[in-house]
């Protein structure tokens, strides 16, 4: 069982401006609830037990909202990259990665609105990585990875949009030093080696990723 999961929260929004000015993404509401309690909900109904949380764009507004997590019967813990500014994807686990510990863990984007069933008993084996990828949205028409028989590959006829959703081994990141990194290019180099297996996603997912996207998903719910 996977007992922690780490929560990306650390961006700058600034596709998302002017909502973004004065409040950080993950807390941009979704019928009247900030997008990344419905994560912290998720995840404990999934058997979760600590979150991992980073934090930089206006990151102080996060723990005064979320708290430790005893509302909701889990452990909070925050990853602070205010000071740094944020470390981008990579960056920002590889900093935490003292929090996440030995063991595999669950990240999802602080900012991707979805139904995915996050699931604490995924079973990495070998790999380095096991990615969710959707269907392609209007913004990413062209796809990020290729997807056959449950294995990840670069290239393909049909590629896939990664979700921001992954399960990763801490391995995944050994050679990583510590300051800004991106991720793609970390799993590019995972998937050339044959370590990251996949699935291919067909619920509801969206990434809200600019303020016209937020309206139409809270169009959805009146």
């Amino acid at each position: 069982m996977m007992k922690k999961a780490m929560i990306l929260a650390a961006g700058l929004g600034n596709r998302m401006r002017p909502l973004t000015n004065h409040r950080p993404k993950p807390l941009l509401e979704v019928a009247g609830k900030p997008l990344i309690v419905y994560h912290i909900e998720k995840l404990v109904a999934a058997g979760f037990e600590e979150v991992i949380i980073n934090i930089a764009h206006l990151g102080f507004m996060i723990p005064e909202t979320l708290g430790n997590g005893s509302r909701w019967g889990v452990k909070i813990t925050y990853s602070d990259e205010q000071e740094e500014g944020a470390l981008e994807s990579a960056g920002g686990i590889v900093k935490a990665l003292p929090l996440l510990g030995d063991e595999p863990f669950l990240v999802v984007n602080g900012d991707v609105w979805c139904d995915y069933p996050f699931d604490s008993s995924f079973d990495l084996k070998d790999d380095l990585a096991h990615l969710i990828l959707v269907q392609n949205p209007d913004h990413n028409q062209k796809g990020d990875f290729a997807l056959k028989e449950g294995r990840v590959s670069n290239s393909g006829v049909s590629l896939h949009t990664f979700s921001g959703i992954g399960y990763y081994s801490p391995r995944l990141f050994d050679d990583l030093p510590y300051g800004k990194c991106p991720l793609a290019p970390l799993l590019r180099k995972a998937i050339a080696d044959e370590k990251v297996s996949g699935e291919l996603y067909g619920g509801e997912w969206r990434d809200v990723g600019t303020p016209e996207r937020l309206a139409e998903i809270n169009a959805t719910f009146r």
